[in-house]
Protein backbone atom coordinates (compact mmCIF):
# COMPACT_ATOMS: atom_id res chain seq x y z
CA UNK A 1 0.00 0.00 0.00
CA UNK A 2 1.29 3.43 -0.94
CA UNK A 3 1.87 5.89 1.90
CA UNK A 4 1.14 9.50 0.91
CA UNK A 5 3.36 11.83 2.95
CA UNK A 6 1.12 14.87 2.47
CA UNK A 7 -1.76 16.64 4.16
CA UNK A 8 -3.01 18.06 0.86
CA UNK A 9 -6.66 17.20 0.22
CA UNK A 10 -6.03 17.82 -3.48
CA UNK A 11 -3.32 15.14 -3.65
CA UNK A 12 -5.63 12.71 -1.90
CA UNK A 13 -8.41 13.43 -4.38
CA UNK A 14 -6.08 13.03 -7.37
CA UNK A 15 -4.87 9.60 -6.18
CA UNK A 16 -8.44 8.51 -5.40
CA UNK A 17 -9.68 9.56 -8.85
CA UNK A 18 -6.80 7.66 -10.45
CA UNK A 19 -7.67 4.51 -8.51
CA UNK A 20 -4.30 4.32 -6.76
CA UNK A 21 -4.81 2.90 -3.25
CA UNK A 22 -3.02 4.78 -0.48
CA UNK A 23 -3.07 5.83 3.15
CA UNK A 24 -2.01 9.21 4.48
CA UNK A 25 0.81 9.76 6.92
CA UNK A 26 1.54 13.49 7.23
CA UNK A 27 5.17 14.54 7.25
CA UNK A 28 6.28 17.42 9.45
CA UNK A 29 9.18 19.11 7.66
CA UNK A 30 10.50 22.66 7.52
CA UNK A 31 9.36 24.00 4.14
CA UNK A 32 11.60 27.08 4.19
CA UNK A 33 13.36 28.01 0.97
CA UNK A 34 17.14 27.99 1.34
CA UNK A 35 19.17 30.99 0.17
CA UNK A 36 19.97 30.69 -3.52
CA UNK A 37 17.94 27.49 -3.93
CA UNK A 38 16.40 26.98 -7.39
CA UNK A 39 12.70 26.14 -7.56
CA UNK A 40 13.14 22.62 -8.95
CA UNK A 41 15.81 21.80 -6.34
CA UNK A 42 13.52 23.19 -3.64
CA UNK A 43 10.48 21.03 -4.49
CA UNK A 44 12.58 17.93 -5.06
CA UNK A 45 14.27 18.44 -1.67
CA UNK A 46 10.97 18.90 0.15
CA UNK A 47 9.37 15.90 -1.58
CA UNK A 48 12.35 13.78 -0.52
CA UNK A 49 12.32 15.06 3.06
CA UNK A 50 8.61 14.27 3.34
CA UNK A 51 9.00 10.73 1.97
CA UNK A 52 11.98 9.98 4.21
CA UNK A 53 10.31 11.50 7.31
CA UNK A 54 7.35 9.11 7.32
CA UNK A 55 8.75 6.01 5.64
CA UNK A 56 9.45 2.83 7.55
CA UNK A 57 11.31 -0.27 6.41
CA UNK A 58 9.58 -2.04 3.54
CA UNK A 59 7.05 0.71 2.83
CA UNK A 60 6.41 2.54 -0.42
CA UNK A 61 6.11 6.26 0.31
CA UNK A 62 5.24 9.19 -1.94
CA UNK A 63 6.36 12.69 -1.00
CA UNK A 64 5.42 15.72 -3.10
CA UNK A 65 5.71 19.49 -3.03
CA UNK A 66 4.51 22.17 -5.44
CA UNK A 67 5.61 25.74 -6.03
CA UNK A 68 4.94 28.51 -8.54
CA UNK A 69 7.62 30.57 -10.29
CA UNK A 70 6.96 33.87 -12.06
CA UNK A 71 9.65 36.20 -13.32
CA UNK A 72 12.25 34.24 -11.38
CA UNK A 73 10.39 34.64 -8.07
CA UNK A 74 9.31 31.51 -6.19
CA UNK A 75 5.79 31.81 -4.82
CA UNK A 76 4.83 29.44 -2.05
CA UNK A 77 1.64 29.64 -0.02
CA UNK A 78 0.64 33.22 0.85
CA UNK A 79 1.31 34.43 4.38
CA UNK A 80 -1.89 36.50 4.52
CA UNK A 81 -4.49 38.19 2.29
CA UNK A 82 -2.13 41.01 1.32
CA UNK A 83 0.51 38.49 0.25
CA UNK A 84 -2.10 36.57 -1.77
CA UNK A 85 -3.11 39.80 -3.54
CA UNK A 86 0.55 40.58 -4.27
CA UNK A 87 1.10 37.11 -5.76
CA UNK A 88 -2.02 37.26 -7.93
CA UNK A 89 -0.97 40.72 -9.13
CA UNK A 90 2.31 39.20 -10.31
CA UNK A 91 0.50 36.42 -12.22
CA UNK A 92 -1.99 38.57 -14.16
CA UNK A 93 -1.25 38.84 -17.89
CA UNK A 94 1.77 36.53 -17.62
CA UNK A 95 2.84 32.94 -17.99
CA UNK A 96 4.31 31.22 -14.96
CA UNK A 97 5.65 27.78 -14.08
CA UNK A 98 4.07 25.33 -11.67
CA UNK A 99 6.70 22.85 -10.51
CA UNK A 100 5.97 19.75 -8.45
CA UNK A 101 8.71 17.61 -7.04
CA UNK A 102 7.96 13.98 -6.27
CA UNK A 103 9.92 11.38 -4.36
CA UNK A 104 9.00 7.73 -4.34
CA UNK A 105 10.73 5.88 -1.51
CA UNK A 106 10.80 2.13 -2.07
CA UNK A 107 12.67 0.38 0.69
CA UNK A 108 16.04 2.12 0.80
CA UNK A 109 15.80 3.51 -2.75
CA UNK A 110 14.71 7.06 -3.58
CA UNK A 111 13.28 7.90 -7.01
CA UNK A 112 13.16 11.69 -7.33
CA UNK A 113 11.58 13.59 -10.20
CA UNK A 114 9.79 16.83 -11.03
CA UNK A 115 7.13 18.05 -13.43
CA UNK A 116 6.74 21.57 -14.82
CA UNK A 117 3.55 23.01 -16.31
CA UNK A 118 3.23 26.46 -17.87
CA UNK A 119 0.12 28.44 -16.91
CA UNK A 120 -1.03 31.74 -18.38
CA UNK A 121 -3.29 34.13 -16.51
CA UNK A 122 -5.29 36.89 -18.19
CA UNK A 123 -5.09 40.41 -16.76
CA UNK A 124 -6.96 40.75 -13.47
CA UNK A 125 -8.28 44.00 -12.03
CA UNK A 126 -7.49 44.95 -8.45
CA UNK A 127 -11.14 44.36 -7.52
CA UNK A 128 -11.13 40.91 -9.16
CA UNK A 129 -8.00 40.00 -7.21
CA UNK A 130 -9.46 41.27 -3.92
CA UNK A 131 -12.77 39.49 -4.49
CA UNK A 132 -10.99 36.20 -5.21
CA UNK A 133 -8.79 36.53 -2.12
CA UNK A 134 -11.90 37.22 0.01
CA UNK A 135 -13.23 33.77 -0.93
CA UNK A 136 -10.37 32.27 1.13
CA UNK A 137 -9.51 29.83 -1.64
CA UNK A 138 -5.99 31.17 -2.29
CA UNK A 139 -4.76 30.90 1.28
CA UNK A 140 -3.34 27.36 1.36
CA UNK A 141 -2.12 27.11 -2.22
CA UNK A 142 1.21 27.81 -3.87
CA UNK A 143 0.91 30.94 -5.98
CA UNK A 144 -2.35 31.84 -4.20
CA UNK A 145 -4.75 30.14 -6.60
CA UNK A 146 -6.61 26.93 -7.39
CA UNK A 147 -6.85 26.11 -11.10
CA UNK A 148 -9.80 23.81 -10.33
CA UNK A 149 -11.62 26.56 -8.43
CA UNK A 150 -12.47 30.22 -8.81
CA UNK A 151 -9.17 31.09 -10.47
CA UNK A 152 -10.14 28.97 -13.49
CA UNK A 153 -11.87 32.00 -15.02
CA UNK A 154 -8.52 33.82 -15.23
CA UNK A 155 -6.50 31.01 -16.83
CA UNK A 156 -6.60 31.04 -20.60
CA UNK A 157 -3.88 28.49 -21.36
CA UNK A 158 -1.77 25.72 -19.89
CA UNK A 159 1.04 23.70 -21.41
CA UNK A 160 1.65 20.41 -19.66
CA UNK A 161 -0.06 18.36 -16.99
CA UNK A 162 -3.25 19.87 -15.56
CA UNK A 163 -3.05 17.59 -12.49
CA UNK A 164 0.42 18.96 -11.77
CA UNK A 165 -1.13 22.40 -11.33
CA UNK A 166 -3.75 20.93 -8.99
CA UNK A 167 -0.91 19.43 -6.94
CA UNK A 168 0.31 16.05 -8.22
CA UNK A 169 1.48 14.91 -11.68
CA UNK A 170 -0.46 11.68 -11.38
CA UNK A 171 0.66 10.15 -14.69
CA UNK A 172 4.29 10.60 -13.64
CA UNK A 173 3.56 9.01 -10.24
CA UNK A 174 1.70 6.13 -11.88
CA UNK A 175 4.61 5.59 -14.28
CA UNK A 176 7.10 5.49 -11.40
CA UNK A 177 4.96 2.95 -9.52
CA UNK A 178 4.37 0.81 -12.63
CA UNK A 179 8.06 0.74 -13.62
CA UNK A 180 8.82 -0.73 -10.21
CA UNK A 181 6.03 -3.30 -10.38
CA UNK A 182 4.13 -1.66 -7.54
CA UNK A 183 0.74 -1.48 -9.30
Amino acid sequence: MLILASQSPRRREILERAGIPFVVRVADVDESLRAGEAAQSYVRRLATQKAVAVGQAGEVVLGADTTVVVGGEILGKPLDAADAERMLGLLGGRTHEVITGICLKVGGQLYIDAETTLVRFVEMSGEEISAYVRTGEPMDKAGAYAIQGGASRYIDRIEGCYWNVVGLPVAKVFGQLRRRGLL
